[in-house]
């Protein structure tokens, strides 16, 4: 039996795969990839590499094996990802995988927001294919908004349309980490964890700590949806994609992203990464 993780090379899992390391030999983990040549570093470690790609049916059909536990890394292809999704299941389900663990969002079913939609439909797919499931929610990333720190301090400004809703967010590491748990551990199956940070704030809270550990002004500044759309296009965002983020702040108002039901505390064993630490760190590597 392996650990096999799909999108091996991608930001969360490169994470999750390192995480393992520290937990099974190398020689348990396997490592999904388009490019193995990006995997190199991986393969040097003693990690199996099996090149697939989610728009390639056949080769996923060779990416598993029977008791495989397997991480099904959501896609980032918005309006691709419930075939690329069905893709993996269906390889997944004839290959008679023991586990197919799958990271969709917060909220799950009850996630109202657009970009939640295909994550909802996979999770469904998951269901009615019989294979024993973990899902793990994830809520936002601090990396969400500290990616884009250096705009923020060269503008001056950080905008949005989120009021005064907050955001529960944790480290990609720290959501990393409970992918990891729910692949080596025990009674994670047939199991959804809600995963978020142990704490939330605000937009206008987070401009606050940046501006306090920067020793310069960065101010909060609350847009009307249609403006705040308008200037993510003038910075370059496709209408579609900008579309998406301000409906995420419009679930964030709702409340969709703030929950802090402590799940993935305890599931990594520890607190969570606090944002404040996540913007220290993205500042020092500026």
């Amino acid at each position: 039996m392996s650990i096999v993780v799909t999108g091996a090379t991608g930001a969360l899992g490169r994470l999750v795969v390192a995480d393992l390391l520290t937990r099974v030999p190398a020689d348990r983990i396997v490592a999904v990839v388009r490019d193995a040549a990006k995997a190199a570093g991986l393969a040097e470690q003693g990690v199996e590499l099996r090149v697939a790609d989610y728009d390639d049916p056949a080769s996923l059909a060779r990416a598993f094996r029977e008791g495989d536990r397997v991480l099904l890394i959501s896609g980032n292809e918005i309006g691709r990802r419930v075939a690329q999704h069905t893709a993996v299941i269906k390889a997944a389900v004839a290959a008679g995988v023991a586990q197919l663990a799958y990271t969709g969002i917060l909220g799950g079913p009850e996630a109202d927001f657009e970009l939640a939609a295909e994550h909802r439909v996979t999770e469904q797919a998951i269901l009615d294919s019989g294979l024993p499931y973990t899902f793990l929610r994830n809520g936002w990333y601090h990396e969400n908004y500290t990616r884009d720190l250096a705009s923020h301090l060269e503008r001056g400004a950080l905008v949005g349309s989120a009021g005064e809703g907050r955001v529960a967010s944790a480290a990609r590491a720290d959501y990393a980490a409970a992918a990891a748990v729910v692949l080596t551990g025990d009674g994670h199956l047939n199991r959804a964890y809600e995963l978020s940070g142990d704490s939330a704030w605000t937009l206008a809270e987070y401009a606050a700590e940046l501006s306090a550990q920067a020793g310069r002004e960065v101010a909060y500044a609350e847009l009307p949806a249609e403006e705040h759309q308008a200037v993510l296009v003038g910075a370059g965002l496709p209408e579609g994609f900008a579309a998406v983020f301000v409906d995420v702040d419009a679930a964030i108002r709702r409340g969709r992203l703030g929950s802090t039901g402590g799940d993935l505390s305890r599931l990594i064993g520890r607190p969570t990464t606090p944002v404040a630490a996540a913007i220290a760190d993205a500042l020092s590597a500026a």
